[in-house]
């Protein structure tokens, strides 16, 4: 099978396209031919050797999938050949063929397509598990979303609002705040050009967010502390900006704040009921129309290096997605 491998630490550009041995099918794990294949940050890092996860190279990046299931392991019964689905991975998926656990593989809706369903479980797994389930997000609250354009970011918009919630986007630029208004944001910040505390407190008659949504981490986070609410919670998600800020304590004692990190992917393990149910909750909101996700680009395997550029330079939005 081709696939798009980590030869060495070289970062996306260092990807190369090779003939490799299909993996090989253990008990309870499942073989799918590789439809389409999601670009996240995660495989930016995993190929410069930065992830918390290094494989032994040569390796596939590539978290989650979306195809046709072509074979099944010892035990494997809930699941049949040929069957439409996606897959989280834990690495593997910039191939032609993947295989995972059972426990990581999905049935897909029928109207979701290949390249949808692909860049779907990360973002919006990490959307409805960490607003809904971890910050207990109710109806009529306020939510501010940064990075709002980006895939993780855009998911939360549309999750919050699904909710009946009503949303403060931020991001770097007008072009990527009226993407989240097109997907529903209430409100925009351009943190390029506006203070994010100021402009949150004349949006909420000077209360706050009730909630703060944060991928970016840095100096975006240090701004929610004092742009959310008295006893409001700030879900932490990652850390985009590069920079992972220190939490001064007194603030979150003063405010009553509640920092709630949150790591989507450990609950495969952790609480893998709980992610079917987030799964079960999505796929309803997408067979309603109430979810309409954002593909900004498509990329050929060979093209896996510019398609991780598109996410180290910022110019996606939404999900990027590779077609083996």
């Amino acid at each position: 099978m081709r696939a798009a491998v980590v030869i060495d630490w070289l970062g996306p550009e260092g990807l190369e396209v090779q003939d490799v041995p299909s993996p090989p099918l253990g008990d309870g794990e499942v073989r799918i031919r590789v439809r389409a294949a999601g670009v996240n940050f995660a495989d930016v890092l995993m190929s410069r050797g930065e992830y918390q996860v290094k494989p032994p190279r040569p390796f596939a990046p590539g978290l989650e999938v979306a195809g046709e299931v072509m074979e099944l392991g010892t035990g494997v019964s809930e699941l049949s050949i040929g069957q439409r689905v996606m897959a989280i991975l834990h690495h593997g998926g910039f191939a032609e063929e993947a295989v995972t656990g059972a426990d990581g593989v999905f049935p897909i809706p029928d109207a979701m397509s290949f390249e949808i369903a692909a860049g779907f479980a990360v973002v919006y797994g990490t959307a409805q598990m960490g607003l809904m389930l971890k910050a207990g997000l109710t109806a009529g609250e306020t939510v501010l979303v940064h990075g709002a354009a980006g895939g993780v970011g855009l998911a939360a918009v549309e999750v919050a609002k699904a909710a009946g919630c009503r949303v403060i986007a931020t991001a770097g630029g007008a072009a990527k705040l009226a993407v989240a208004a097109e997907h529903g944001a209430d409100a925009g910040i351009d943190y390029s050009t506006e203070d994010v505390r100021e402009r949150t407190k004349q949006l909420t008659d000077g209360v706050g967010a009730d909630v703060v949504f944060d991928p970016v981490g840095g100096d975006v986070f240090d701004a929610s502390l004092r742009a959310t609410r008295q006893g409001g919670r700030i879900l932490v998600v990652g850390f985009a900006s590069g920079r992972v800020p220190q939490i001064p304590a007194n603030i979150l004692l003063v405010k009553n704040i509640q920092a709630i990190g949150f790591y989507w992917g450990a609950h495969r393990v952790l609480d893998p009921a709980l992610m079917r149910q987030s799964f079960a909750a999505l796929f309803d909101w997408f067979e309603a129309g109430k979810l309409h996700p954002h593909i900004s680009e498509t990329h050929d395997l060979a093209a896996a290096p510019q398609a991780l550029a598109a996410l180290v330079e910022r110019r996606a939005t939404g999900k990027v997605v590779l077609t083996p």
